[in-house]
């Protein structure tokens, strides 16, 4: 089968690479690039049918798993599918994640907050617990984790999205620290509201006015995308960052000024 994005020499050639959430929005994105660059892609998401139809418009390149990142048997045979499709694992991108509803802090019911935590945070605990092995016993990997601007400068009626971005901020940096010695890279990415089907639950309604709101809070004055997300990702995770660890860069347009 040949690829509908061409393949080539780029970046990321020979690495093999998780990306979970992957069946649309940035995780989709990530994904498509990572393809262009070179590497072979594991698309995780618990849209089983959407990351298979990405997968099959990507190529040999990519290979397409229903997983859910809140699930540690889901997790490991994510990994055995990876180490199977690849035969390692160079990269893994923390990018699945839920959102919440704007609210007062005191009203998100407990199973909501659950949730959050469990795609958000407990995720990135189960795919380390499965992948970082592999990775040590390399003595080479990067890790990177998608947070968001939230975990840094917290919007209102937002508190625990944010707080489970500010822990995987922290978890970046913990990560980072500790693994430093296996030569296994930690970064994280804080994208700014993005236009992809999250956006949405964050606003409350996806319409003119509302964006129109989150737009004048932001200093370049639009939204962030999957492609600007997709090509810091390629470069956090290439050998062009051999020197970056730890880091969460802010991919925002100005917003955390």
């Amino acid at each position: 089968m040949t690829s509908a994005v061409e393949s080539k020499q780029g970046r990321l050639a020979g690495k093999v690479a998780i990306v979970t959430g992957a069946a649309s929005g940035f995780g989709a994105g990530i994904a498509t690039q990572f393809v262009a660059e070179g590497a072979r892609v594991v698309i995780a998401d618990l849209n089983g049918e959407g990351a298979e139809a990405l997968a099959a418009a990507l190529g040999d390149a990519a290979k397409g798993v229903r997983a859910d990142v809140s699930r540690d048997a889901d997790v490991a045979a994510l990994a055995e599918a990876a180490l199977a499709f690849g035969g390692r694992i160079d990269i893994l991108v923390n990018n699945a994640g839920v959102g919440q509803g704007p609210q007062p802090l005191e009203s998100l019911a407990e199973a909501e907050f659950d949730r959050l935590f469990a795609v958000n945070a407990k995720s990135v605990y189960l795919t380390a617990r499965h992948i970082v092995p592999a990775m040590k016993a390399a003595k080479a990997g990067a890790i990177l984790n998608i947070a968001s601007t939230g975990g840094v400068s917290p919007r209102p009626n937002l508190a625990w999205y944010n707080a489970s971005k500010g822990w995987m901020i922290t978890a970046t940096r913990a990560m980072a620290i500790e693994l430093a010695r296996w030569s296994v890279r930690v970064n994280a990415i804080n994208p700014v509201a993005g236009d992809t089907p999250l956006l949405a639950t964050f606003m409350g309604e996806d319409t003119p006015e509302a964006r129109a709101r989150i737009l004048t809070t932001i200093p370049l004055r639009r939204l962030s995308t999957p492609a600007d997300i997709a090509a810091t990702a390629v470069f956090l995770c290439s050998d062009e960052a051999a020197m970056i660890t730890g880091v969460a860069l802010e991919v925002d347009g100005g917003r955390c000024l």
